[in-house]
């Protein structure tokens, strides 16, 4: 080796040196997650009031619902997540049980629900998600696919999001787009039935078995729908600042516009302006819920998260929502995490909500006959309502608890207590366990 070619050798070892370390510093990082997650979800719902929509603003809103979701997010490499959400959501309820109120051993009666088979139904869901995060991870973005099936409805849904974060990762920036085309098996209550094509009115075997006093020259306005179909179209835009090392902002926009079936085929309607038709102590609806075939919703809100100290951080929320049906509401949350030890946090919260009534809501009998949309449907009348909630976590930080591969992460409870000034009121419990599989 001569003396002219030992500064190459030298030069080319160093180029050879750096490209090497520059590689490894390029190739090496953070997984996005660092091993499979799996969370149990289960809750049980219960309601009850005296607004049932099925019968027309009056009757037993009686329901409990028992739902069990898994959600199992498996990394495909650094970069990649696969999610699957499977739920499935069992419920009972007075109040459809109404649809057919004489499929029952007892006499019809709006607020006694029928033993028949409406009185419970089962819906089920499972969603597909992918996520992909760039290099960096100032850039990131999502898909998924969502499929739900009950006994008169079906929908399909698919959508993604991308979210890009400036300013060292202080600033957040996130867009959303969803649509889900649904169609429903439009199920009508049982006397509208035989005035339906091709049944037989008044004359219809039904009311041979079922005789009606009160009115007898039952004639109601129905007519079924023939459209069966829904799309809803959603876009989201948020945007989030680091304000301060303690304090966090996030503002909220959505936009969705619905499209088709927007009614519900079997709640009923009854008119101020038409004689009363009964069969035992039911009274016979005028017609089905009859509203606008489309729906135009828009939603602003934000979000302020304040670090107090270790021990606790304060989360408040507020919204504002208006449509083309005449609803305003404005929706505030308040949420104050307390951290009582290294695995315990409780989180007391508080929600309160208000809204005007639509255009189209009228109590019961005092929808007319002469008008060309109607319901009696209390979720869409003016109200408030408030929300009291209690949590507590259990995070295992290094999970210490497992059983072979799988490792215990957090354990939720929660129970929230909800209260309409209407009458409703509601109480739910749910628990989640998550687990990490090595």
């Amino acid at each position: 080796m001569t003396l002219k070619t030992i500064p190459f050798t030298l030069f080319g070892i160093l180029l050879l040196f750096c490209f090497q370390a520059s590689e490894a510093q390029e190739t090496y990082k953070k997984r996005v997650l660092e091993v499979a997650e799996v969370s149990f979800l289960s809750s049980y719902y219960t309601q009850d009031g005296s607004n049932a929509a099925v019968t027309g603003g009056i009757g037993t809103e009686e329901l409990t619902d028992a739902t069990g979701t898994i959600v199992v997010s498996i990394p495909l490499n650094d970069d990649d997540i696969l999610t699957v959400d499977a739920g499935i959501s069992a419920y009972t309820s007075a109040s459809s049980s109404n649809v057919n109120p004489f499929d029952g051993a007892a006499p019809a009666n709006a607020f006694q629900a029928s033993s028949g088979a409406s009185s419970n139904d089962v819906w089920s869901n499972v969603t597909f998600g992918y996520s992909h995060s760039s290099d960096d991870r100032n850039t990131s973005w999502n898909t998924k696919l969502a499929v739900s099936i009950e006994y008169d409805y079906f929908s399909l849904g698919f959508g993604g999001g991308f979210t890009r974060l400036f300013n060292e990762k202080n600033t957040e920036l996130g867009v959303n787009a969803n649509i889900y085309l649904d169609k429903w098996n439009a199920i009508y209550p049982s006397e509208l039935r035989p005035f339906n094509s091709g049944g037989g009115g008044i004359n219809d075997p039904f009311f041979t078995v079922n005789p009606i006093s009160g009115n007898t020259n039952y004639d109601p306005s129905f007519s079924a729908f023939e459209n069966e179909n829904r799309n809803s179209y959603s876009l989201g835009v948020n945007f989030a600042q680091i304000l301060s090392p303690k304090l966090q902002g996030i503002l909220l926009a959505d936009l969705v516009s619905q499209q088709g079936l927007l009614s519900t085929p079997f709640q009923r309607v009854y008119f101020g302006d038409v004689a009363d038709s009964f069969i035992q102590k039911f009274q016979l609806a005028d017609d089905v819920e009859r509203l606008p075939d489309s729906r135009l919703k828009v939603a602003v809100g934000g979000r302020l998260n304040y670090y107090l100290n270790e021990m606790v951080v304060v989360r408040s929320y507020y919204r504002y929502y208006t449509d083309d049906w005449g609803i305003t509401s404005h929706t505030a949350n308040l949420e104050i995490p307390v951290k009582i030890s290294n695995s315990f946090t409780l989180y007391p919260s508080y929600r309160y909500y208000t809204q005007t009534a639509a255009d189209y809501f009228a109590a019961f009998e005092s929808n007319l006959s002469t008008d060309e949309f109607y319901t009696s449907d209390y979720d869409l009348s003016e109200y408030n309502a408030n929300q009291f909630g209690m949590g507590i976590t259990y995070t295992d930080i290094f999970t210490n608890l497992r059983l072979w591969k799988i490792g215990l992460k957090q354990i939720d409870l929660k129970f929230d207590h909800y209260k309409r000034n209407s009458g409703l009121s509601a109480s739910i419990a749910s628990v989640a366990f998550t687990f990490l599989m090595d």
